[in-house]
C-alpha cells in the first residue's frame, strides 16, 4: 500500500449515514456500505431483558420515533419485543431535510449491525450511551461492557471494532476484559490537550467536538501515538479544517458528500 493512501483520512457514517436516512438504522448502515464508508458509527443502548440495541438516546427520541400510546418511551424500561412495536422510520428527522422516511424501520440490535461485517472489510465504531447522572437508563458500567463484548466475540471481529464513551468508566472495563479492542475517547467539553483526555480514558483514540481541534493537538497526539477522530463535521468548510489539521478520520452525518469531497481534494 502506499504511503498517500496509508494515511488517508477515513470516513466513519455517523448513525450511519443521519443527513440521508433515518438514524441508527439497519437502511442508514447498509446505505453507508454501499457508498464506501470506512467505518459504521452507532450508539447502544441495552433493553430490560439485557438485549444491545442500537439508539442513541436512553428513551425514543419523539421527533423520529413514534410508540404505541400510553407505553413507556424508556428503552431499559422495555423488553426487546415491547421496543420493536416503536417505528423510528416514518417521521423525518426535522433537522435534515434531504432525509428520506422509511415507516416501518425499527431499533436494530447490535447483534444485527455486526452480521453485516461480512458485506466489506469496513469497521464499526460503537459508543456506549451512558452516564453517571442517570444510572437508571443503563446496567452497571461493567456490565454494559460485558454485554457489548459478548456480542462482538460472538462475531469475532475484536480486530473490527473500537469502542467509544464520553463516559470512560465502560471504557476502563473493556479495557481489562479485552485489551485487544480498540478504545475512543470521547470529548465535548475541550479545555484539555488531547493527550490527556486520551490518558484519563486509557484510550488509543481521542474523538473531539471538530470545533476543538487544531494543528497543534493534532500533531501533539500524534507524536504521543494516538489517532484523532473529530464528530460531527458536516460541512466542506469543516472538512477542509480538518484535512488542514491532519486528522485521522472524520466523522460525518453525511457520509457520500465527505467522500466525494475528499475526492475532489484529490485524497482518497
Amino acid at each position: 500500500m502506499s504511503a498517500a493512501l496509508d494515511a488517508r483520512i477515513l470516513v466513519h457514517g455517523h448513525r450511519g449515514a443521519r443527513a440521508v436516512l433515518p438514524e441508527n438504522t439497519m437502511p442508514a448502515f447498509e446505505y453507508a456500505i454501499r457508498i464506501g464508508a470506512d467505518v459504521l458509527e452507532l450508539d447502544l443502548a441495552v433493553t430490560r431483558d439485557n438485549v444491545v440495541v442500537v439508539s442513541h438516546d436512553e428513551t425514543m427520541n419523539p421527533a423520529y420515533c413514534a410508540g404505541p400510546p400510553g407505553a413507556t418511551n424508556v428503552i431499559r424500561e422495555m423488553t426487546f419485543a415491547e421496543l420493536q412495536r416503536w417505528d423510528c422510520g416514518a417521521k423525518q428527522n426535522p433537522r435534515y431535510p434531504k432525509q428520506k422516511p422509511i415507516p416501518g424501520t425499527r431499533v436494530p440490535t447490535l447483534d444485527q449491525v455486526l452480521a453485516l461485517a461480512p458485506r466489506g472489510s469496513f469497521e464499526f465504531n460503537i459508543e456506549t450511551k451512558i452516564t453517571v447522572e442517570n444510572p437508571q437508563y443503563t446496567p452497571p458500567p461493567e456490565e454494559f461492557a460485558r454485554l457489548v463484548l459478548d456480542v462482538i466475540r460472538r462475531h469475532k471481529l475484536e480486530a473490527r471494532v473500537m469502542v467509544q464513551s464520553f463516559d470512560f468508566r465502560t471504557l476502563h472495563a473493556m479495557k481489562k476484559m479485552a485489551p485487544e479492542i480498540r478504545l475512543s475517547a470521547l470529548d465535548e467539553t475541550g479545555g484539555r490537550d488531547f493527550v490527556a483526555v486520551a490518558r484519563e480514558a486509557g484510550a488509543g483514540i481521542v474523538s473531539p467536538m471538530h470545533t476543538f481541534v487544531t494543528p497543534a493537538l493534532v500533531e501533539q497526539a500524534h507524536k504521543a501515538g494516538l489517532q484523532v477522530v473529530p464528530w460531527t463535521a458536516n460541512t466542506p468548510e469543516q472538512w477542509d479544517a480538518l484535512i488542514a489539521a491532519k486528522v485521522d478520520a472524520i466523522i460525518s452525518d453525511d457520509p457520500e458528500a465527505l467522500i466525494g469531497h475528499l475526492k475532489k481534494r484529490g485524497l482518497r
